[in-house]
């Protein structure tokens, strides 16, 4: 499969019918999620892996997942609403993936690589969701690749250092964010966000 045409059936997936401003529900927009995925796939943490999106929404990471052979594919949210939509879309589908309403606090669940695209922290209620999301990477899975304001990438340097991880490669991108809450004053917002590989085992 080309990343353009994974890009195409990722853009079908429904997004978030009531988006809560406290979790900072966005989805990832597909051309971004594709672009990660097959990152994920040409360095093989992918194919024949068990794959966790930490924070999945609606779904669009193990989606990907799935569809570039991943062995097993989760999904964790505490977002009922939002799980609904994904389970909705993967039996219409056919595609086996399991999605978990449960904060990340409570998953034990052993992986070999996480993909996600946690809260940035722009709420006050999120404060320090980056760093939540990071450590539970590193507590079940083998390799991390996750999205982040370029803006803190010092920081989040700083968190994978001290939990004795590595980053060995990273890319930015432009993030556009649609007119979605109340207090938006634009159709569209550019946002600067790192991805990060991150090895959780030297």
């Amino acid at each position: 499969m080309k990343k353009k045409q994974l890009e195409m059936i990722l853009q079908k997936i429904p997004t978030f019918e009531k988006p809560v401003i406290n979790l900072e529900q966005y989805q990832t927009p597909a051309f971004i999620a594709a672009d990660i995925l097959f990152i994920a796939h040409q360095f093989e943490d992918i194919e024949n892996k068990t794959v966790i999106d930490l924070g999945c929404g609606t779904g669009i990471f193990s989606i990907g997942a799935k569809i570039l052979g991943a062995k097993k594919a989760f999904g964790v949210d505490i977002d009922k609403n939002c799980l609904k939509i994904a389970r909705k879309y993967v039996k219409q589908n056919n595609l086996k993936i399991t999605f978990i309403n449960k904060d990340i606090d409570e998953i034990r669940i052993k992986c070999d690589t996480v993909i996600m695209n946690p809260p940035f922290g722009a709420q006050k209620s999120n404060k320090k969701a980056d760093r939540k999301f990071i450590e539970k990477g590193f507590e079940i899975a083998n390799v991390i690749y996750s999205l982040h304001l370029s803006k803190t990438a010092t920081f989040i340097e700083k968190i994978v250092k001290s939990l004795k991880g590595e980053i060995d490669f990273y890319k930015n991108y432009k993030f556009p964010i649609k007119y979605t809450y109340n207090f938006h004053d634009k159709k569209v917002l550019n946002f600067d966000i790192c991805l990060f590989r991150i090895l959780t085992k030297k």
